[in-house]
């Protein structure tokens, strides 16, 4: 037997790095580029409209944003606002989908190798404009807003980017090892503070105002605005780990599934509360995973999941961005489970009455 293949969604014309799924429109955003080197390789976010075709879940593009010079490296959604972190600043994009009447019915296209058709004359339009696209009766404009610096190290490269649980502020770390906390979408600094030594890999804001860290440095830290709260360092409170595959995890929307992406281009979808292994496909992309993500649980996306009990969706820098679905769990129906259970009593009591008279 062949090795498992996950379905390939869409395939860019260049790498990809960062992605994010808008469940109120239905959208799935991937980003990344080439950089500023004159390599011909383009830099853009792409936004790609998320359809259920014949049982089957599929994306066509809908509009390609160009970032000119700079890769988009990571993303974070709120809304309408799409923070990207590109080079050594955060850029704020807001985006709009509005539905056009008196259109012909949209163009549907399947999970294929070569990526989406696009509408004719669709391409020679979004180079014309720049920031506006109409496809098949659906029109999108994104407006580029504020923009930052985030970090200062020596790499000058944001990290990470995450917004709070009000989308009122949003915090950046990079290779500087800083922390800095902006306002939305004005992106006034309102807190700046060393938190790691090196690197920062991954940051979280809580609802309670706190904030965690993940550094290069093996430390994870809590911290209530610039005040450490406690601290974890792997090497002293761990086992240790020569070489770890892991590179990017996603959890899902209930805190159910966790989806992992490796170093080898291999994907994988766990149990969060058990870590059991429950869907795996080894080196589904041959290299580097940068970004995984799973379909959100509200908005479009229970009907757009249809009998799936979930989706995750990978890319990686061979451009391409894969599907990956967990197929529904085979469960027995509670009232079942009860009514084996009376019919067990039932049975228990009528062997007692035959082989003990008068038992009862």
């Amino acid at each position: 037997m062949g090795r498992r293949r996950a379905p390939e969604l869409y395939r860019a014309p260049f790498p990809l790095y960062a992605l994010q799924v808008d469940p109120s429109a239905g959208l799935l955003i991937a980003a990344g580029g080439g950089g500023a080197a004159k390599t011909g390789i383009k830099n853009g976010v792409h936004f790609l409209q998320l359809e259920q075709i014949n049982g089957r879940l599929s994306a066509s593009l809908l509009h390609s944003h160009d970032t000119e010079t700079r890769a988009t490296m990571n993303l974070a959604l709120a809304g309408d606002i799409l923070a990207a972190g590109q080079d050594a600043q955060c850029q704020l994009l807001r985006f709009q989908v509005h539905q056009q009447k008196g259109n012909n019915k949209a163009e549907k296209t399947g999970s294929k190798e070569q990526g989406p058709r696009q509408r004719k004359g669709a391409a020679a339009a979004e180079k014309k404009s720049g920031a506006e696209t109409q496809r098949e009766g659906v029109e999108l404009r994104v407006e580029n807003l504020q923009a930052v610096q985030t970090d200062f190290g020596p790499d000058l490269l944001q990290k990470v980017v995450r917004f709070n649980h009000d989308n009122t502020l949003l915090a950046t770390g990079g290779t500087d090892g800083h922390v800095r906390v902006w306002k939305v979408p004005s992106l006034e600094k309102v807190l700046e503070f060393k938190a790691h030594e090196g690197e920062i890999e991954d940051l979280a804001l809580g609802p309670d105002g706190k904030l965690v860290t993940v550094g290069r440095d093996l430390k994870a830290c809590v911290w209530q605005k610039d005040q450490l709260v406690v601290q974890l360092h792997w090497q002293e409170n761990g086992p240790t780990f020569s070489n770890t595959p892991y590179r990017y995890q996603a959890c899902s929307e209930s805190g159910t599934f966790l989806g992992l992406g490796t170093v080898t281009g291999s994907v994988a979808i766990y149990i969060a509360f058990s870590l059991q292994c429950l869907y795996y496909v080894r080196e589904a992309h041959g290299i580097v995973v940068t970004d995984v993500a799973f379909l959100p649980e509200k908005g479009r996306g229970p009907e757009l999941l249809g009998s799936h009990e979930t989706a995750l969706f990978s890319v990686a820098v061979d451009s391409r961005c894969q599907l990956h679905l967990l197929p529904s769990r085979r469960s027995v129906p509670v009232w079942l489970l009860l009514l084996l259970c009376v019919g067990l009593i039932v049975v228990t009591i009528l062997l007692l009455q035959s082989a003990f008279p008068g038992f009862l």
